[in-house]
């Protein structure tokens, strides 16, 4: 079984989303209404390109939908309008960093991980700017789903960790039962598979995921930075009186977000043909206010 992950993993290409700050943004205590943060999974979100147009598999590929177990950001800015640049927005989070490594990087053990529908992050409505944004950012920095795969005839499921921030600081983590020590530095597109019992690890290089920003051309996302633009269905207006907390869902694509080339024609990923994966990016993110 060691060999079938190997061969599942041997072509595997995960790059990701991160962005470098230098201090962790954090709220201060407040006992009055909160913006409050969760995540959810939406296999029929629509599926989109890094310029934010629907996206249709080319010619000779395939795609599933991961099942997504869960999910961590470190960087977190409310928009006003497309002409904002990043950066000059609401910044509402900053994940906590380290230099424990060398090189400043996201302290993975101060990271918070949540499954859909569960607060990731709330901050006091004191603490925000008053004023309407249309659009949400969000540097993703972790991501944990299982895929299913065909090798030497079996039907198989694997598990992937993938910590696509920047740079990454890791003590250890649990892909899902297997504990894996690191200890270290790690950048963007780092990965650890697991498939019954067993653990195959690997760095792939950062660029190969999708990151959709529908505001590309009036408001570009750096080189490097892969943060994730998704647009309210109707702007959020933060007057500074609310009354109870506003809940924003982060409502990120996965609409089959996990492609590869399908070189057998039958729709199966099938690692050990040969066929590779070339790109495992969240297809869009919708900010819904509930």
């Amino acid at each position: 079984m060691k060999t079938l992950a190997a061969l599942v993993f041997a072509s595997l290409l995960i790059a990701g989303c991160g962005k470098d700050d230098d201090e962790p943004l954090l709220p201060q205590p407040d006992a009055g209404p909160k913006l409050v943060f969760r995540f959810a999974f939406d296999e029929d979100q629509p599926r989109l390109d890094n310029l934010g147009n629907p996206s249709e598999l080319p010619a000779g590929h395939a795609a599933q939908t991961p099942r997504f177990n869960s999910i961590s950001a470190n960087y977190i800015e409310l928009t006003p309008n497309a002409l904002t640049g990043l950066g000059m927005g609401e910044v509402v989070y900053v994940g906590q960093e380290t230099s424990a490594g060398g090189e400043q990087a996201i302290d993975i053990a101060q990271a918070k991980f949540v499954g859909a529908g569960e607060d990731f992050f709330s901050i006091p409505l004191s603490q925000v700017s008053p004023g309407t944004y249309t659009y949400l950012r969000v540097s993703l920095s972790y991501q944990n789903y299982d895929i299913d795969f065909l090798a030497s005839g079996f039907n198989l499921e694997g598990t992937i960790a993938s910590f696509v921030g920047y740079n990454n600081y890791i003590g250890t983590y649990t892909i899902k039962n297997e504990e894996v020590e690191v200890n270290g530095n790690r950048l963007q597109g780092y990965w650890g598979f697991e498939t019954v019992g067993q653990v195959i690890t690997g760095q792939a290089p950062p660029g190969a995921t999708t990151v959709p920003n529908p505001i590309w051309n009036t408001s570009p996302v750096p080189a490097g930075s892969c943060v994730v633009t998704g647009a309210f269905p109707e702007p959020l207006t933060i007057t500074g009186n609310e009354n109870g907390d506003v809940v924003v869902t982060l409502s990120v694509s996965i609409n089959d977000s996990f492609e590869w080339i399908d070189s057998t024609a039958d729709g199966v990923y099938e690692p050990g043909a040969g066929e590779t994966v070339v790109d495992m990016g969240v297809r869009g993110l919708i900010p819904m206010v509930n």
